[in-house]
């Protein structure tokens, strides 16, 4: 059974949606990020991303990781294009093509938009959105985001999906990778085919399942 290591409230999100859409029977290890704690090492402290034994999993001490059998990987988009390709299906490339732009839209997310889009998510997590600093922070991240999700716009004209007539793993990824920035709702209403888009992908049974699980999970330990 396929295992994943992470809490709902992470990056280990994509990886729980990722596994509703393909129907796969999951165990969930809830890993806190250490960060959340003020003595992530006590004997008292949860499970976490400093406890040595999930240091033994993930030497990088980062959420998720997933073991799938005697098989363990890191790093959640790259997860996510290991389990759309072992388990097949329309989420998955149909060609060496396909599979190839899925690969370039996933990598293009973690570095064009991601970096840009956790400034603004971990702005709002630490309660700085209204200081004159946190402001900025998110000021900086829009207007930076201009030319990656001007290329994104005129991608989707005229298109419902990233790649070929379907949600794939790309649509998944980048997705949750733009949720970040969604807190920014200006940022989507000046670029309508993006809002759409990702107003259908997030109307899917799974991501709304994967966003229950993660409602009832507490926002602070």
């Amino acid at each position: 059974m396929l295992t994943i290591y992470g809490v709902y409230r992470s990056r280990a999100s994509r990886v729980y949606w990722m596994a509703e859409e393909l129907g796969l029977a999951f165990q969930s290890v809830p890993v806190l990020q250490a960060r959340r704690l003020a003595e992530p090492l006590s004997a008292e402290a949860p499970l976490n991303t400093h406890s040595p034994d999930f240091i033994a999993v993930n030497p990088m001490a980062q959420i998720p990781s997933i073991r799938d059998g005697n098989f363990v990987m890191h790093e959640s988009l790259a997860i996510n294009l290991y389990l759309a390709r072992k388990h097949g299906g329309p989420l998955s490339g149909q060609t060496v093509e396909e599979d190839g732009l899925l690969t370039m839209w996933t990598v293009w997310a973690a570095s064009q938009v991601e970096p840009l889009t956790v400034k603004i998510v971990l702005t709002y997590d630490n309660g700085l959105e209204n200081s004159e600093g946190g402001q900025q922070t998110i000021a900086v991240s829009c207007r930076s985001l201009r030319r990656p999700l001007a290329v994104l716009e005129n991608h989707l004209a005229g298109r419902q999906w990233i790649v070929g007539d379907r949600f794939t793993v790309a649509d998944l990824n980048l997705a949750e990778v733009l949720r970040y920035a969604q807190t920014e709702e200006a940022l989507f209403q000046a670029h309508p085919n993006i809002k759409a888009w990702i107003e259908r992908c997030q109307s899917r049974p799974a991501y709304k399942a994967m966003q229950a699980a993660r409602a009832k999970e507490p926002i602070e330990v």
